[in-house]
C-alpha cells in the first residue's frame, strides 16, 4: 500500500474524528439545556438530577477533543484551512463544556425552585431558554455545514435573547417588590435567567468561530447587545 495515501487517509480520519466529537458534544449540550428547562417548567426534580449527573459526559468528550487536537498539531502540523479547523474544534469544545456547566446550574436551581411555591415568571424563563436552545441547534447545524451566513444569522439573534432577559429581569424584580414572599423563588429564577443569557452569549461566540473557520477572517461587526439590566433602577411604589 502507498504509505503517502495511508498517511493522508489517517490525517483525514483524525480531522473527521474532531468533527464527530464536536457534533456529539453539541448534541449533548443541547439536550442538557432542553432537559434543564423542562425541569424548571415542569417542576421535575428527578429530571434535574439527571442533568446534573450527565454533565460529566460532556467533560469526557472535551478531553477527547483536546487529545485529538494536540496529536494533530504535534504530529501532523496542519496548515491553512486544516489548522483553522483544529483550533476551532478546541475553542468550540471549551464553549460547549461551559454550556453544559450552565445547563447543570439551571438544573441545580430547579431542584430548589421545585420545593418553593410557584411564581408566575417561572413560565417566562423557559420561554427565553427555548430561544437559546434553538440558537444552539442552528449554530451546530451551521458548523456541520460550514455555513458562515447561517452562523451570522445566529449571531444577530443574541440581541433578542438580551431583550427577553431584560424583560424577565424587570418582571422578577416587580414580583419581589409586590410580595416579599416571592423573593426567594424569584432570586433563583434570576440566576436561571442569567445562566440562559450567558449560554446565548457563548452561542454567539461559536458563531464567530464558525465565521472565521469558513471565511478565514474574523467577524469585525460590533456584537449587537440589548441587555440593560446593569443600569436598571427601580423605585419602590409610593405608599
Amino acid at each position: 500500500m502507498d504509505s503517502t495515501r495511508h498517511t493522508v487517509r489517517s490525517y483525514d480520519d483524525k480531522l473527521n474524528q474532531l468533527n464527530n466529537f464536536i457534533s456529539e458534544m453539541g448534541g449533548l449540550a443541547e439536550a442538557q439545556l432542553a432537559a434543564a428547562l423542562d425541569a424548571v417548567g415542569k417542576r421535575n426534580s428527578e429530571l434535574a438530577a439527571k442533568v446534573i449527573v450527565q454533565d460529566e459526559a460532556i467533560d469526557k468528550i472535551e478531553a477527547k477533543v483536546d487529545e485529538a487536537a494536540v496529536e494533530l498539531l504535534a504530529l501532523r502540523q496542519p496548515m491553512a484551512d486544516d489548522l483553522r479547523q483544529v483550533l476551532a474544534s478546541l475553542k468550540i469544545a471549551q464553549i460547549l463544556e461551559r454550556v453544559g456547566d450552565y445547563a447543570a446550574n439551571v438544573a441545580k436551581r430547579a431542584t430548589v425552585l421545585n420545593q418553593l411555591p410557584q411564581v408566575e415568571p417561572a413560565r417566562s424563563v423557559p420561554r427565553m431558554g427555548r430561544l437559546v436552545e434553538q440558537m444552539i441547534h442552528e449554530v451546530l447545524d451551521a458548523y456541520a455545514k460550514r455555513d458562515a451566513d447561517a452562523a451570522l444569522r445566529v449571531w444577530h439573534r443574541d440581541e433578542g435573547v438580551d431583550s427577553l432577559y431584560d424583560s424577565v429581569f424587570r418582571e422578577l424584580l416587580t414580583y419581589m417588590m409586590e410580595d416579599p414572599r416571592n423573593i426567594t423563588a424569584c432570586t433563583h429564577l434570576l440566576f436561571v435567567a442569567k445562566n440562559i443569557e450567558r449560554i446565548g452569549d457563548y452561542t454567539t461566540n461559536v458563531a464567530e468561530i464558525i465565521y472565521f473557520l469558513v471565511k478565514g477572517v474574523p467577524l469585525t461587526e460590533a456584537r449587537p447587545k440589548a441587555d440593560t439590566t446593569s443600569f436598571t433602577v427601580f423605585n419602590p411604589p409610593a405608599s
